[in-house]
């Protein structure tokens, strides 16, 4: 199990000292209490989820008529600036009662302790939980979280245009320059500054897919040849012009639903979105024709606020969402991603979506993207290697450069 020590210090504020999160009450934790009832502040980025957010609040509406003496409120703050924002907030001893991390983020507040522990507040012996994403969830014998959802990374192909998928990476590059044509591209990514997060889930299959990795636990290793390797073959797909360069993922994931991009690469949540923009869209899923079976995941665990004068009262609701029946739910609303618990997918869900066991099959191979032994520095690491890789693409240096730049960058910041 991968640990590491948890410090007892607070987050810096970033460039603003509180800001202002639509849907959250001020800029505190709520878990106050009226008329004997105590209310909760939920904050997700998937709140705002076109296709999920919906089904998550009414998900949400089911607790609360569950309940007599806990609500809890849905605050949607967009992906770009959610870990930002919230770590922010939770630095100044406020923020909402409940918070869905990614992982970089968990792991700076886990490290920072700004989240409460959660031994003495949930005994998860009674819960058949995903043991390999689980182990994630623990530093140094303190449970910080529970998996809000675990979400695999596959490759999405438009079924229509291309009938059978690519098994390795010369095809996976051939068949994306074969399909670039006029207004239609084989492939799309993220690869700007502005979405930093994005680039670096998109760069971290390409690193792992060809044998590489960003540390060996204790050392980093930016600028390893097989890192090297692997972005290499991300640029290359830049460099040939076959996606839609300078498109950000809300425009180019429409334009995969209008069957106007062939490929991309994504989590199982992708799935449930994908269907709300177009239910016609003929598509499929693969795993990536990578030369190693090895992906990233979207690890998202639901915490407690340490800030959060009702503690107790958050940890009712994730009592109450680790129950199977609710379990169960969730997974149908995630789409293809797991939950925290070991469920079993209906008929019926494998009848429509028959290659949700794809995904299902990954979850021993994928990695949560992070840093292994830099959990913590995950965010300032991850800044650094996008900016050189950006400059990489856009050819202000070479990538060999770029990247031991970024090595030397990196190991001066973490010491």
């Amino acid at each position: 199990m991968r640990l590491h020590r948890v410090r007892r210090s607070m987050v810096a504020a970033a460039s603003v000292t509180c800001m202002a999160v639509a849907l959250l009450t001020g800029c505190g934790s709520d878990g106050g209490s009226e008329g004997g009832v105590t209310k909760l502040t939920f904050a997700a980025s998937t709140l705002g989820d076109p296709g999920r957010g919906p089904l998550l609040t009414k998900w949400l509406e089911e607790f609360n008529k569950s309940q007599s003496k806990v609500q809890v409120s849905a605050a949607a703050v967009p992906y770009p600036t959610f870990g930002q924002t919230i770590l922010t907030q939770m630095g100044s001893g406020k923020g909402p009662d409940l918070i869905r991390f990614d992982m970089p983020e968990f792991e700076a507040a886990s490290d920072a302790g700004l989240i409460a522990p959660l031994n003495d507040l949930i005994d998860v012996s009674k819960y058949d939980l995903l043991k390999q994403p689980d182990q994630f969830m623990v530093h140094d014998g303190q449970r910080h979280g529970i998996i809000f959802e675990a979400s695999n990374y596959a490759m999405f192909y438009n079924a229509d245009l291309i009938p059978k998928p690519p098994t390795n990476y010369e095809e996976f590059f051939n068949t994306a320059k074969s399909l670039t044509k006029g207004d239609t591209y084989g492939l799309a990514f993220r690869q700007t500054e502005a979405e930093e997060a994005g680039v670096w889930q998109d760069i971290f299959n390409y690193v792992y897919g060809f044998g590489g990795a960003w540390s060996d636990g204790q050392k980093l290793t930016i600028n390893s040849p097989a890192n090297l390797k692997g972005l290499q073959a991300f640029k290359d797909l830049y460099d040939a012009k076959v996606i839609p360069r300078g498109a950000d993922a809300a425009t180019f994931r429409r334009m995969f639903a209008e069957g106007k991009v062939g490929m991309e690469l994504n989590n199982g949540g992708y799935v449930t979105a994908t269907r709300g923009q177009n239910a016609d869209l003929n598509f499929n899923v693969a795993p990536i024709p990578f030369p190693v079976r090895k992906q990233g995941a979207i690890l998202a665990p639901i915490v407690i606020n340490e800030a959060s004068p009702a503690k107790e009262a958050a940890a009712t609701f994730i009592k109450w969402a680790l129950e199977p029946n609710n379990q169960v739910k969730l997974q149908e609303i995630l789409g293809a991603s797991s939950v925290a618990t070991v469920t079993k997918r209906s008929p019926e869900q494998l009848q429509k979506t028959p290659f949700l066991t794809v995904f299902d099959d990954l979850t021993e191979s994928s990695l949560p993207q992070i840093v292994q032994g830099f959990e913590a520095k995950t965010p300032d690491i991850r800044k650094i290697v996008v900016q050189n890789v950006v400059a990489a693409l856009q050819g202000t240096v070479d990538l060999k450069t770029a990247l031991d730049r970024a090595q030397q960058q990196a190991s001066q910041l973490v010491g």
